[in-house]
């Protein structure tokens, strides 16, 4: 079977590189292959655990540990296995064809269910009410035989815990009232200055209008006083 194939693979014809697992016996694929359509050079089998392939679950729980595969050249055969700690499969599957269903899945480990679908090129497996072993890392193993053997992974690492942890928010809290209580201090001192320049301007404005209602009183009292010191100056013809 695929998975005899795999076991009997010397450990030294395996050589990992980041996330993937690359033969290094002769005659072995590079990985590569030239596109029938655009001739460029992509990956031809690709694994893929997600943006984010890591997940924080609380003891207890059940756990969806996600895996899917993407190929430029199309898959026949596909063997596809998940390890645990990279010291036991825990699943194995045979998919024939694009968009076909497995053939032959096959668990041995307790607690565990493949939910994927070659239609979607998924190939996730839940892990129901996961315990604090169930801690570490998984590794989604694909092989296209389309690629004379090569091999290609991506690891998934999942953190159990008793309960979540709760986020303290107090600091963030703080930081928000202070910067609040600043903008609201900002906002009285400016509203306080232009009241005060309003109220201000006003008294100059008073200011003003009194000067000039007193200049004009003062210089009619001036007028009339002249006028009668000059009519009393004038002589009397004899």
């Amino acid at each position: 079977s695929a998975l005899q194939t795999v076991q009997k693979a010397p450990v030294s014809s395996w050589q990992r590189e980041g996330t993937a697992t690359h033969p290094t016996a002769e005659g072995g694929s590079e990985g590569t292959a030239t596109h029938p359509h655009c001739g460029c050079v992509v990956e031809a089998l690709e694994m893929s655990t997600g943006k984010i392939p890591f997940l924080e679950a609380v003891n207890g729980s059940d756990v969806l540990i996600p895996c899917t595969y993407l190929s430029c050249i199309g898959i026949k055969n596909l063997y596809f296995k998940w390890e645990f700690n990279d010291n036991g499969t825990m699943l194995t599957v045979m998919i024939p064809i694009d968009n076909a269903e497995p053939m032959d899945v096959n668990i041995y480990r307790e607690r565990v269910e493949y939910v994927g679908s070659s239609k979607g090129n998924n190939l996730s497996m839940v892990i129901w009410n996961v315990t604090f072993e169930d801690a570490g890392q998984y590794t989604c193993f694909g092989k296209n035989p389309k690629e004379r053997g090569k091999n290609h992974s991506a690891i998934f690492t999942l953190y159990v815990v008793d309960e979540r942890e709760v986020v303290d928010n107090t600091l963030k809290l703080i930081i928000v009232s202070g910067v609040g209580g600043c903008i609201a201090l900002l906002m009285i001192f400016m509203l306080l200055k232009n009241f005060t320049i309003y109220v201000l301007d006003k008294i100059k404005e008073k200011n003003k209008e009194c000067l000039v209602t007193s200049s004009g009183i003062d210089n009619t009292v001036n007028s009339l006083s002249g006028s009668r010191v000059t009519s009393k100056a004038t002589p009397k013809k004899a």
